[in-house]
């Protein structure tokens, strides 16, 4: 967890960056300071930074929330590949991980002009990450089709005998097939063996005496044969069924088989490579949603910034990282320090901060969360 603050200036930039540091570090211990430098944006008119204010709020919510979920979409496909012994893909920003990204923020000059009207800034911003969250819904939609179908595959392979493919389970030396003799393949739950056993040979006329056994068992089903005059095969059925007994419509085909295997082993493979590449792409698109938020986080704090001090600009921003067992104390040595210039007032919401007039905290400072752990 991170503050993003702006501290009204104490004379200069350098001395209020030196106090802040004696008060809430070298003396204390309760936070890690970073400087968080913004370049010379395009301050626009009062009402035009009012509004943006406004809509920084929303903006920032729905960037922080595309963000994690690219993030935890990542962080899943890693624990694939993880299982699986493999490297997961690397979660960098611009090169280094999120946190140094943040610690060592730079302003982004070439993608985002400071002289561009804010507005059009937060929209360029709003555009890619809505781009990157669209993406993301195709391509985990595609994973999760591919996924679907694997998983569909594997039940018909290692499934319950009432719906496996028995291509994999029955073998030639398994059946008879003449102009007059048949074999069929019937599930019958293991509770109902004896009964099987005792009774198929009375389902019909021109069933074959003993020729029912075993091929196959699951946990709860055993899957047997049965050998019989073709011309009496329906009759059998319909007597088989009626006593509860699932006949498996299956005729032996080598070549099926072999047709089988190869689509089983295409289809893992089609839902590998996707799974890397929605891997990769996640990694990438993390790093680009995640610069972004960044981005309207700056822009937001420079905003809230001259709403509170007016101009010319005359603040600091700071990225703290405050010790969790001293968050109160902080708080209160801040508002010491730095609650006798600019308004008196700021409130801080739980999701990341707000204007005036928002639900939550109140300091006397510019500040408001940034989680890159959700």
């Amino acid at each position: 967890m991170y503050w993003l603050c702006a501290l009204p200036l104490l004379d200069s930039k350098d001395r209020t960056w030196n106090l802040l540091q004696q008060k809430t570090t070298y003396d204390t211990d309760m936070s890690i300071n970073y400087r968080f430098e913004l370049p010379e944006l395009r301050i626009g008119t009062l009402d035009s930074l009012m509004v943006l204010s406004d809509d920084l709020v929303k903006v920032n919510g729905l960037m922080e929330a595309v963000v994690n979920k690219i993030r935890r979409q990542l962080f899943e496909m890693q624990t694939l590949t993880a299982n699986e012994d493999k490297d997961p893909q690397e979660v960098l920003v611009e090169g280094m991980p999120p946190d140094n990204y943040l610690e060592r923020f730079s302003w982004d000059e070439a993608k985002y002009p400071p002289r561009r009207p804010l507005q059009e800034t937060i929209s360029t911003l709003t555009e890619t990450v809505q781009r990157l969250e669209d993406d993301l819904k195709v391509r985990v939609s595609e994973y999760n089709q591919v996924k679907g179908q694997v998983n569909q595959q594997s039940r018909k392979q290692t499934g319950s005998l009432a719906v496996r493919d028995l291509a994999g389970v029955v073998s030639s030396k398994d059946i008879i097939s003449t102009e007059n003799l048949v074999t069929l393949f019937v599930v019958v739950s293991k509770h109902t063996k004896l009964e099987w056993q005792s009774s198929y040979e009375k389902f019909c006329e021109f069933v074959v005496p003993r020729s029912s056994k075993v091929v196959a068992e699951d946990t709860d089903n055993a899957l047997f044969t049965v050998t019989l005059f073709r011309r009496v095969a329906d009759t059998f059925k319909t007597a088989a069924r009626t006593r509860g007994f699932q006949v498996r419509e299956y005729e032996y085909d080598p070549d099926h088989q072999q047709e089988s295997q190869a689509a089983s082993q295409s289809l893992q493979s089609d839902a590998q490579a996707k799974r890397s590449q929605l891997e990769e792409w996640s990694a990438t698109a993390y790093g680009e949603a995640f610069s972004a938020w960044i981005h309207t986080c700056a822009v937001r704090l420079f905003t809230e910034s001259i709403l509170r001090y007016g101009l010319p600009p005359q603040f600091l921003g700071v990225l703290m990282k405050p010790n969790p067992k001293a968050q109160a104390k902080l708080r209160k040595s801040l508002a010491s320090v730095f609650g006798s210039t600019g308004s008196d007032k700021y409130f801080d919401d739980k999701e990341g901060g707000g204007p005036p007039g928002a639900e939550g905290e109140m300091y006397p400072y510019v500040s408001f969360s940034i989680s890159i752990d959700s």
